[in-house]
């Protein structure tokens, strides 16, 4: 059993924004996210099941309006569906064990870090600064921080 789960305590204290994102597969607007200027060094968790998502370290500015990310910091967090909403086919990213929708990932990322552009909501995510994430249980990640692009 993963110590990661959908957490119904924390899905009752979203607020309207969050849940309307992870829990409706909604999507802030581009622009607004409390994240998408954050240089800081940490990690991403899923707001929901606090599970490890995204690294600073892979984290850049696309200038597509969202927070984009080249790759999951644990795959394993991390599910690819496919969505055919809007009209579009794309492939939707879901956290594993939270099931909360996190945005959508495209082919169009930088070339020399994988190709890929994880476009993700800010209302589905909380962030760890470094210096907290041992504390709160995210040690093992601390050496996947470094080198903020």
């Amino acid at each position: 059993m993963t110590k990661y789960t959908k957490n119904i305590d924390a899905i009752s204290k979203l607020s309207p924004e969050q849940y309307r994102v992870t829990q409706q597969s909604g999507t802030e607007r581009p622009g607004t996210g409390e994240y998408l200027h954050n240089k800081q060094v940490g990690i991403y968790v899923d707001i929901v099941s606090g599970e490890p998502l995204f690294a600073s370290s892979d984290k850049y500015d696309s200038g597509c309006g969202w927070p984009s990310f080249t790759k999951p910091i644990e795959t394993a967090n991390v599910n690819e569906l496919n969505d055919a909403s809007h009209g579009m086919i794309r492939t939707e990213v879901r956290s594993a064990h939270g099931d909360s929708h996190l945005g959508h990932v495209f082919p169009d990322g930088p070339i020399d870090r994988g190709g890929l552009r994880y476009c993700i909501n800010s209302a589905s995510l909380r962030f760890v600064p470094k210096d907290r994430m041992e504390a709160e249980g995210y040690g093992a990640y601390i050496n996947q921080v470094e080198d903020v692009r």
